[in-house]
């Protein structure tokens, strides 16, 4: 049996809560909920670090941020580090991204042997936080102007990115079906909405009612949230605007409008693997790099661990291999690597890593036989002061209490066996004093860096995609009828 493609549809900050495959009543999705229907779907799954690249960066090594240096969104994920697209790479296969990654540094392929698209964030280490100067807020923090300025729009920098890594992989589907390579391939096509600024075009804001669009359940006042949002508040500059309802109602009723966005181009790649003959042995995979706050509590964006924030859809389709089923163990993206990885290899040979994994398999759950229910979660990037920790199992959600779906009940002192083995737990995982001493160090070495870098002539890491056009539509190096049959699919004769 031939080894089965993985198309892997990511998107930025988006929240499980908001799809109607996890129980929401207002998004229209039907591509999604269709993926969900035939599917696996993951009803519990987690980012390991609720922040873009910290997560990406986990979610492509099966490791945990603090164990590769992943800490922030200026991190540098290090060439040397395996990714499942080196692993896969080994096991035959053709690997492809279009889209977001959010990699940082020189290397911006990290084992993917083609890059459709540059990112749509730099790659420098410019966004480098300080937590020793506490009361500055840099530039490139969020603020609050994707909210007071949500609502329908003609054009933004967002629509223009995804609509290009859409074509890109379309177009590569076709050319992947169209050429000589037999290598079965990953593609992972990675978009960055519905991430904020709050705002779509008219198409898709008038695909809903503003008296539809549902809003925040948690209300707490400022004074009584807990430091860490406290902290959130300030360096996202929540206190410094006024946010009405009808701001809130335009983000969030913009947010679904980006989900629908999304889920027409998910439309369309779906269509190009049924007309390329991809679709019944390609796994598709749905999921996202951090969730989205949407003014629960009186927050926005991610940065916590919240389950707005910090729970991710994950869905498997691949109706030929796997049974659709509904999972509830808490898994996370480390996850995903030895589950790809072990996918690929087709269980003909023990796998062999090349350095030490947190993540585990998901083929149990996948194949209904049980299957490991803990994730493990680090904040280590800006709004922090220190290293923030979480771990979830079970019922419980350890960071400074257990989870209930609204996370307002602090149980620690009625569940004091819980507390003390989830703080016994984390002992043995992190060493805090030791990881906040590697993270101010990495921050004082990447700010240095980034300063020296600036003056003088400079050299940017900004992936620069490669076209050649020599090969494209028509030239000389084939006959007319040549060039014209080989590009013709399906091919005649």
């Amino acid at each position: 049996m031939p080894k089965p493609n993985f198309l892997i549809l990511m998107a930025d900050q988006l929240t499980p809560g908001a799809l109607p495959a996890y129980g929401n009543a207002v998004a229209r999705t039907p591509n999604l909920d269709s993926l969900a229907a035939g599917g696996i779907t993951f009803r519990s799954a987690y980012c390991n670090s609720p922040l873009c690249a910290p997560s990406r960066f986990s979610f492509m090594t099966g490791r945990l941020p603090s164990a590769i240096g992943a800490y922030d969104n200026a991190a540098e994920l290090s060439a040397e580090l395996p990714t499942f697209a080196h692993y896969l790479r080994l096991a035959g296969y053709r690997t492809v991204l279009s889209g977001k990654m959010h990699f940082c540094g020189p290397d911006q392929l990290h084992g993917f042997e083609e890059r459709l698209t540059t990112d749509i964030y730099p790659a420098d280490f410019g966004w480098t936080p300080d937590w020793l100067d506490f009361e500055h807020r840099p530039s490139w923090y969020h603020s609050m102007d994707s909210v007071t300025q949500a609502g329908p729009c003609v054009r933004t920098n967002q629509i223009d990115f995804d609509d290009e890594a859409v074509f890109r992989a379309k177009r590569q589907l076709f050319d992947m079906a169209r050429d000589n390579d037999s290598r079965p391939f990953c593609m992972v096509v990675s978009l960055t909405h519905p991430h904020d600024p709050f705002a779509t075009t008219s198409e898709y804001w008038e695909r809903y009612r503003d008296r539809d669009i549902d809003m925040p359940r948690v209300r707490i006042a400022p004074s009584d949230l807990d430091p860490h949002s406290k902290r959130l508040q300030y360096v996202c500059g929540m206190h410094l605007q006024d946010v009405t309802e009808t701001h809130v109602r335009a983000a969030r009723h913009a947010y679904y409008g980006a989900l629908s966005y999304m889920d027409d181009h998910v439309g369309d790649l779906l269509g190009v693997l049924r007309a390329t003959q991809y679709a019944d042995h390609t796994i598709v995979i749905v999921l996202a790099d951090h969730g989205e706050m949407l003014g629960e509590r009186g927050l926005w964006y991610k940065m916590n661990f919240f389950e707005a924030a910090c729970r991710v859809p994950l869905i498997f389709h691949a109706p030929a291999l796997f049974k659709p089923a509904t999972i509830r163990q808490s898994i996370s993206l480390i996850d995903l690597l030895p589950t790809l990885v072990e996918i690929a290899g087709d269980g003909q040979a023990p796998v062999s890593y090349a350095s030490e994994l947190e993540g585990r398999s998901l083929l149990p759950h996948l194949h209904n036989s049980g299957g490991h229910d803990e994730v493990l979660g680090e904040y280590l990037a800006e709004g922090a002061i220190a290293p923030i920790v979480m771990i979830r199992t079970g019922y419980h959600k350890f960071i400074h209490s257990p989870v209930d779906p609204d996370q307002r009940s602090n149980i620690a002192a009625t569940a004091a066996d819980v507390a003390a083995r989830m703080q016994q737990r984390a002992r043995r995982t992190w060493d805090l004093d030791s990881l906040n001493k590697r993270v101010l160090a990495s921050q004082r070495r990447r700010r240095q860096v980034y300063a020296a870098l600036r003056l003088g002539r400079q050299t940017a890491w900004d992936y620069q995609p490669r076209f050649d056009a020599t090969q494209e539509y028509v030239r000389n190096d084939k006959s007319l009828e040549e060039r014209e049959a080989s590009a013709r699919f399906p091919r005649i004769g």
